[in-house]
Formats: C-alpha cells, structure tokens, sequence
C-alpha cells in the first residue's frame, strides 16, 4: 500500500468506517506482523499483539496527522510501541515474580526463548522464504529485504537504486505477490 492510500484509510478509519480497518489490516498486516514476530519472537503472541495493534490503531486513528509523517512510519510506531509494552509488562511481572519469593531457585529465570518444535519451525520457514527469495531478481529481494527485514524507509531505498519511489513501490507490490504465490504454493 502507497502512503498516500494509507493515509486515506487511517482518515477514514478516524470517520468509523470499519472497511478501512479491513484494509489496513489486508495491506499492512503482513509488514506489522513480521515487526511483531522480530520483537516478541513468539509467533503466538506475535498474532495476539497483532490483534491488539489493529485495535489501538482504530481507536488511535484520530490522532495521525498526514502532516506530521508518513502513515506507515506512524503505524509502525504504534506496532513497535505496543510490542515494547508488552516485553516491560512481561519483564515486570517476572521481577514481580521472583521478588516475592525467598527461594534462590525461584530467581532463575527460565529462558522465554522458543523451544526446540518452534526453532524448527521458524528455521523451516526461514529457508521457504529464503528459497522464494531466491526465485526473485536480486534488486528486488534486495528491495524487499531492506523495507520489510531491515525496516528501512521506502525513500531511502529509492535512493539506494537510484529509481523513482514509485518504481520502488511496483517493486515491492509485485515482489510481495510472488512471494506470497510462492509461499503458497
């Protein structure tokens, strides 16, 4: 989705219109997801925070301002924050935890890293990526690596292949269905 479209559909969203929600949810989910899945690193809760920001950013929708920044940076934000929320919640119920108890075993903490039927998982499903990756041409898996692994911004790119930032998101827009066909397949 092109930011000037975002920004129609958070306007739209701040109006009550619930087809806009569905579009952002369509457009921008995927993209939100995968900020979820690399700070939460869980891909359950990931889905959960998922939900969440999609409620927040109805009720938030009011509060964008197209003159202030770009919409998906400002979705973003939103995703990001939600998920540092829920890591200091998560850590504060830990120390809640082990300060109420008196027993030295109590304090260790067991590792919140995935287990071993997950890291399987997320391995098997990095290489599917990766093999799909591959299918594509290379300064668009590059393209794509940096807007949606390495969060950096649509202009930036742009100006990294030195193309139009319309192209770039033609770029993106196709290479992201050929990897979902891809990955579907």
């Amino acid at each position: 989705m092109t930011e000037e479209p975002l920004a129609d559909v958070l306007l739209r969203m701040a109006q009550g219109e619930r087809a806009a929600l569905r579009n952002l949810y369509s457009e921008a989910g995927p993209k939100l997801f995968g900020v979820c899945l690399r700070m939460l690193k869980d891909r359950a809760e990931a889905e959960d925070a998922l939900q969440e920001i999609m409620v927040k950013l109805w009720s938030k929708a009011h509060q964008f301002d197209p003159m202030r920044g770009q919409p998906m940076s400002w979705v973003v934000t939103v995703a990001r924050n939600h998920c540092l929320d829920r890591l200091r919640s998560r850590t504060a119920a830990l120390r809640r935890e082990a300060a109420g108890s008196n027993d030295a075993a109590m304090l260790e903490v067991a590792d919140a890293g995935p287990g071993p039927e997950t890291l399987v998982e997320m391995k098997d499903e990095a290489r599917r990526i990766a093999d799909c990756l591959a299918t594509l041409d290379t300064d668009r898996a590059t393209a794509i690596r940096s807007a949606y692994l390495d969060g950096r911004s649509y202009d930036d790119i742009a100006s990294a292949f030195g193309i139009p930032l319309n192209t770039l998101r033609s770029w993106l827009h196709r290479g992201l269905r050929k990897l979902k066909e891809c990955m579907d397949a």
